[in-house]
Order: C-alpha cells, then sequence, then structure tokens
C-alpha cells in the first residue's frame, strides 16, 4: 500500500493531477456551447473550405482509401502504349501486384537472375499500389523512368559497365566464334520480316519502326531494346523492355530444350582444345580498333559500341583501375537497380493486359528461340568445314545475355561430360553476340530512325 507520507513526490503528483483535471473540466462546458454554435471555419482560420466531417464520414473516408476497397471497386480510364482508351480494374491492378510477387520469388528463391528480377518484381509490386501514385507525376518510379529508361541514359552507363566487365580475350584468341554471335541475328532479322507478315492477321498492325523494337528482342539484350525502342518507338519501350529483360532472366529456362532438340549426344561431347594466351597488347588495341569501325561504317551505332569499348579499355589498359572497380561495382550495381525498378514501373495492367502487348511478348519470345536456334545450327555448318571442331552447344551463346548463355552453355555441357567445360569457348560468341546486336540496332536506327 502506498504510503502518502513517505513519498512526497507522489503527493505533488497527485495535487498537481487533480488541479489540471478541475481546471478542464471547469472549460469544458463553455468548449461544447462554443463549438455547438460556430463551425471550424470560425474557430481556426484557413479552414473555410473544409467541410465538417463527421465520425462516420470518416470511417467511410477511411474504408473507401484501402487497398481492399480498391482491388474490389476501383475502375479508372487508361491508355494503352498504341494510345487507345482501356478501363482498368482494381482487380487488374490486384493481378499484376501477384506477378510482382512471383518475378520476386522467382529471383529470390529460385535463384533466376536475382538482381535483374527482384528490382524488377518490386517495381511492379510498387507502381500498382492504388493511391500510392509511385509510377506517375512526382512518383519516385515515374522519376527514375523519365531520367533514364525512357531515353539512352541508363542503356549508355550499363554498356560502360559492361566493358569493363567483359574479358574479349576468348573471342580474340578464337575469332573464328564471332561468325555465332553473328549468326545469332538472325533472331533478330528474321522476326523483323516475321512481324510484317503477321500484319495480314487481322488485329495485328506494326509498322516497320515498332517491327524493329520487337525484333531486337531477340538479341537478349535488354540496354540495347531499351536504346532502340527509344530512338524508334517510344510508345512500346515498357512492354519491350520487360520482355527483353524476362527473357534475358529466363535463358537457364528457354535455351536448353532447344539446345537439345537441335543436336545429337556425340555433338554435345565434343571437346574444345584449350584457348591461347592472349597478351596484353592485344586486348588494349581490340577495343581501340572495333571503336574505329564502328565510327567509319556504322556511326550510329557509335553510342552503344563506343561506351562498351570506353568501358573495356578502361579495364584493359590498367592505368586507372579506380575507375575500372567504379565501372565494375558501384556504377554499374546502381545503375542496374534504376533501371531495374524502371523497367518494373512499366508493368501495369493498361500496357500489359491487351491484346498487342501480348503479341509483342510472343514475338518476342520466337525472337530469341530463333536466335538461339541459328547459332546452334551455324556451328553444326561450320563443323563441316573445320578440322577442329566446334560444340555447337556454345552457338546458343551467340545472343547477347551475357555471362548468362555461355553459363547455359557450360551447364548443359556438363551435364554431359563432367570434364568437359565450355564457359570460356562460350564466351566467344557471347561477347560478340554483344557487339552484334548493338550493330543490328546501329543498322536498324540507321535506316528507320529518320
Amino acid at each position: 500500500m502506498l504510503n502518502l507520507k513517505k513519498d512526497p513526490v507522489m503527493v505533488t503528483k497527485i495535487c498537481l493531477a487533480l488541479i489540471i483535471g478541475a481546471f478542464v473540466f471547469s472549460f469544458m462546458p463553455r468548449v461544447v456551447a462554443q463549438t455547438s454554435s460556430q463551425t471550424a471555419a470560425d474557430i481556426i482560420p484557413g479552414s473555410e473550405n473544409i467541410p465538417p466531417i463527421s465520425f462516420s464520414s470518416f470511417a467511410r473516408n477511411i474504408a473507401e482509401t484501402t487497398g481492399l476497397y480498391a482491388f474490389i471497386t476501383d475502375v479508372k480510364e487508361e491508355h494503352t502504349p498504341a494510345g487507345a482508351p482501356i478501363n482498368v480494374f482494381g482487380w487488374q491492378e490486384l493481378l499484376m501486384i501477384i506477378v510482382g510477387f512471383i518475378i520476386v520469388y522467382l529471383g529470390a528463391a529460385k535463384g533466376f537472375e536475382p538482381l535483374l528480377l527482384i528490382p524488377i518484381g518490386f517495381g511492379t509490386i510498387f507502381v500498382n499500389v492504388p493511391f500510392a501514385g509511385m509510377g506517375s507525376g512526382e512518383g519516385f518510379l515515374n522519376i527514375i523512368y523519365e531520367a533514364g529508361v525512357g531515353n539512352e541514359f541508363f542503356p549508355i552507363l550499363i554498356f560502360m559497365g559492361i566493358g569493363a566487365m567483359t574479358d574479349f580475350g576468348p573471342l580474340i584468341a578464337n575469332p573464328k566464334t564471332a561468325i555465332l554471335g553473328a549468326a545469332a541475328q538472325f533472331g533478330v532479322f528474321g522476326t523483323l520480316f516475321g512481324i510484317s507478315f503477321a500484319n495480314f492477321i487481322p488485329g495485328v498492325n506494326f509498322n516497320l519502326k515498332e517491327a524493329c523494337s520487337v525484333a531486337i528482342i531477340g538479341g537478349a539484350d535488354g540496354p540495347t531494346t531499351i536504346y532502340i525502342a527509344a530512338k524508334l518507338a517510344p510508345h512500346l519501350l515498357a512492354t519491350v523492355a520487360v520482355a527483353a529483360y524476362s527473357y534475358m532472366a529466363l535463358v537457364p529456362i528457354i535455351q536448353p530444350p532447344i539446345m537439345k532438340a537441335l543436336t545429337t549426344k556425340e555433338e554435345r561431347l565434343i571437346r574444345m582444345k584449350q584457348l591461347r594466351p592472349v597478351s596484353k597488347v592485344e586486348k588494349v588495341l581490340f577495343p581501340m580498333v572495333v571503336l574505329v569501325l564502328a565510327l567509319l561504317l556504322i556511326p550510329s551505332a557509335a553510342p552503344l559500341i563506343g561506351c562498351l569499348m570506353f568501358g573495356n579499355f578502361i579495364r584493359e589498359c590498367g592505368v586507372v583501375e579506380r575507375l575500372s572497380k567504379t565501372l565494375q561495382n558501384e556504377l554499374m550495381n546502381i545503375v542496374s537497380i534504376l533501371l531495374s525498378l524502371g523497367v518494373g514501373s512499366q508493368m501495369s495492367p493498361e500496357k500489359f493486359l491487351n491484346p498487342s502487348s501480348l503479341i509483342i511478348i510472343l514475338m518476342g519470345l520466337v525472337a530469341f528461340a530463333i536466335a538461339t536456334a541459328t547459332g546452334i545450327c551455324v556451328a553444326k555448318i561450320m563443323n563441316l568445314f573445320l578440322k577442329e571442331k566446334i560444340n555447337p552447344l556454345i552457338g546458343s551463346a551467340g545472343v547477347s545475355a551475357v555471362p548468362m548463355a555461355s553459363r547455359v552453355s557450360n551447364k548443359v555441357g556438363l551435364e554431359y561430360d563432367p570434364g568437359n567445360f565450355l564457359l570460356m569457348h562460350a564466351m566467344g560468341p557471347n561477347v560478340s553476340g554483344v557487339i552484334g546486336t548493338a550493330i543490328a540496332a546501329g543498322v536498324m536506327i540507321a535506316v528507320y530512325g529518320g
């Protein structure tokens, strides 16, 4: 039991509480009378246009601003990438959020290119949150998209980082593998003509600029896809960018069945001779030679190829180690996060839940499959004329997904011969595929860019 005589501090606190309570209760009737005869506008300056809110209306407003309510009842008018008006329902936003969580799951739990899929998945979730406005106006996702995704800024920075991370030694040591990188571009140009013929299908209507933006997906090069779409068909940028990055991430799933279907067991067991050592002089001269050729022959591809070679020269010259490490690590990581979030921010219902976008995604898959298949087939044809045979599995690495495609070639080869390491051999066509896709983009821009 509390002893008040021995606790004077507690006595003081109780007395103060009683005095304050008496003071409040003495003024309560006066405040109630005043608020009953005056409005909030009379009491609080600047609140003249604010209507009085009852408890019931307050509770109703709270309920109507919940995500659950929006998913059930929300309907708003948006525009498809082609500019056509479309109604977007709340359940469609919920569906896209679920897709975002699936993308995050594939990256985090299944290990499918987590550096790409995790930020893309979160971008998808964020942009579809009701009332948040993260993907429009002053929302941070819209700022990211406008600052670097909807133009050439982030793709150019990515190419600098790729150049700094890439060893062109395997390509220099075995130059004939560049043919495999070039062969993969059949997927790009083949799909370009295929999309043109697809215009005979009712409801399909792509012009040549749009067809170029879709066909480049076959190169499995996200930055190049964004770059060419921003130049030729900005209204399709969101769809083609997500498709390109999705197929880049799904290389380990899409390519192996095609590789196994087009090769025999004997071909998969082919062991290639160890690559010769490449001198430092060769590695330093290579980016400069490629840059000069690009400037002379395909200047429209110079922004991509030039920045790729700029990053590689910084890596190989050996006198700016700090810059090389920055391009490979800090800059590459920061830009990858921002670019992936920006790509994910475009995964909203009006951009994807429509027939045109589904056709683009389907044609992008066709382009990627053709690019994989032609690389393998050209390797098989080359073996008819070569004394030292090429394992056709490395032909699939002719797409630009570096180094994912090389890893897949190596993985499939090890399944049939645990001692057959194809990684370095596959890097030759893989890095040449990066250059090839950039050249293909430059050709398209030169012809149709106007």
